[in-house]
């Protein structure tokens, strides 16, 4: 190596055959992240808690084997870590630490990975814009005084500023694919149970959140995958093929691939910057033999369902909270549960049925393409200092998770989807939104490896030394 920094440039799979070659140790390839954390996160403000000394610890036990073995990775601050403080990024559990680990955190570990700290999220995870009363906001790697997106905005921002090679997070309305899109990596929403997710979390089980890997290539996603999914007992939808089953991801053709390009989801207000480099991305996937048609599923109903699945959701996590710590939630989150608590019988009576007629016309669009493409988001980063998009392309906003129905109209369709870096407009990222058949997992990810081969951005990193003078 030319130096330790040049580790944290390295794929995550490139990692890990040199500490299975012992080409480095485990604390050789720590220490050079801690070390670019140490230099550049002041400013970004990624990783919000850290255990830097247990990590090393950890390095040095000789006890780490798995297919993460030696890996560092920073855990969403709505994942619960024991002995690690998890805040869920609200004052209410500024000092909370928990006493055992997720199923999510439990695997990671099993598999040979080490801790070093929490990656910042939105209060509860509430919102696409990162930023809490506990730990502040976290800033865009490409342009700080922008936003990073969210939820999983931390982990994103830690993956392109070369922080750490793996993340994790979780995707109700677009979580792990809003901050992908905006920091130009990779963020992938599997199909519901995939990732076993619901017994140890607050509230009712819900196939309207899921937990996943995100990464800076798609085989380093497949990589953190392999570690994460799988069956468990506890879980009502856990599917149940074994998580090694994705470990390694051939590229799918190109030639003959049936692809639809959607700029719009059906009439969604996007960007024009985005429409464009859609467009271009569908021009070159022709080029490569893809047969490319302007196409989107009948996804009528979907607004109306992801607002009362999720409304409902708010409501029984935050409803029975008492009145003074109802008061400490953030107003959006108030307004979130509120919606819930007006819902009526006829709204829950509907949604169920709304939902399985949109799974299955879904599912007869898919008779006819193989690969879904859209826009990942609306609106390219946007200023920090915004807390959600009022108006795009002249069309105001009413809500705060109205700005991202390109991602929320996809979650409740039940399919995987996922945001790849495709490229960039005025010099921030743009991130195209793959989407497959449901519970074809496997096949999105070998889908979205030949599109990352010829969709180019992929492997640009910002410049953080521009932002750190």
């Amino acid at each position: 190596m030319n130096g330790t920094t040049d580790l944290c440039f390295l794929a995550a799979v490139e990692l890990r055959r040199l500490l299975e070659a012992r080409e480095v140790s485990a604390l050789e390839v720590l220490d050079a992240h801690i070390a670019r954390i140490e230099k550049y996160d002041g400013i970004l403000n990624a990783i919000v808690t850290r255990c830097f000394e247990e990590a090393r610890e950890r390095a040095t036990s000789g006890r780490l084997s798995g297919p993460l073995a030696g890996l560092p990775i920073a855990h969403k601050d709505l994942t619960e870590t024991k002995g690690l403080r998890t805040t869920y990024g609200s004052p209410l559990f500024a000092d909370n630490v928990p006493t055992e680990d997720s199923l999510l955190v439990a695997r990671i570990k099993s598999s040979g990975a080490v801790t070093i700290g929490k990656t910042n999220t939105p209060e509860f995870g509430a919102g696409s814009q990162t930023f809490n009363r506990v730990f502040g906001a976290t800033r865009n790697p490409f342009d700080a005084s922008r936003t990073c997106g969210g939820s999983s905005g931390g982990a994103a921002v830690a993956l392109a500023a070369r922080f750490m090679p793996i993340a994790d997070g979780s995707d109700t309305g677009g979580s792990l694919r809003n901050p992908a899109a905006f920091c130009n990596v990779v963020g992938f929403r599997p199909s519901p149970g995939r990732v076993p997710f619901g017994w140890q979390e607050h509230g009712a089980w819900t196939d309207l959140s899921t937990q996943g890997p995100m990464a800076r290539s798609v085989d380093d996603l497949a990589l953190l995958l392999s570690a994460i999914a799988g069956p468990d007992y506890r879980v009502t939808n856990a599917l149940p093929d074994a998580g090694a089953t994705f470990r390694s991801v051939a590229p799918a053709p190109l030639r003959g691939l049936r692809v639809a390009v959607t700029e719009d989801f059906g009439g969604l207000p996007v960007a024009s910057a985005i429409r464009t480099t859609l467009r271009a991305l569908g021009d070159t996937l022709a080029d490569a033999g893809a047969i490319v048609t302007d196409a989107a599923p009948d996804l009528r109903d979907a607004d109306r369902i992801f607002h009362v699945l999720r409304a409902a959701g708010f409501r029984s996590r935050f409803g029975p909270l008492p009145d003074d710590q109802k008061a400490e939630l953030k107003e959006t989150i108030r307004w979130n549960t509120e919606a819930g608590e007006r819902l009526t019988h006829v709204d829950q009576d509907w949604v169920a049925g709304a939902r399985s007629a949109l799974v299955a016309r879904v599912a007869g669009f898919f008779e006819e393409v193989d690969l879904l493409i859209g826009p990942t988001t609306q609106v390219q980063p946007f200023d920090i200092d915004t807390d959600w998009v009022r108006e795009i392309e002249g069309q105001a906003m009413q809500t705060y998770i109205e700005w991202m129905q390109s991602c929320s109209r996809i979650t409740v369709t039940c399919c995987p989807a996922l945001s790849l870096p495709c490229g960039f407009a005025g010099g921030l990222p743009v991130g195209a939104q793959l989407i497959a058949p449901m519970r074809q997992d496997a096949f999105l990810l070998s889908a979205a490896k030949a599109v990352e081969a010829v969709a180019g951005s992929a492997a640009v990193a910002p410049d953080l030394d521009r932002i750190h003078r």
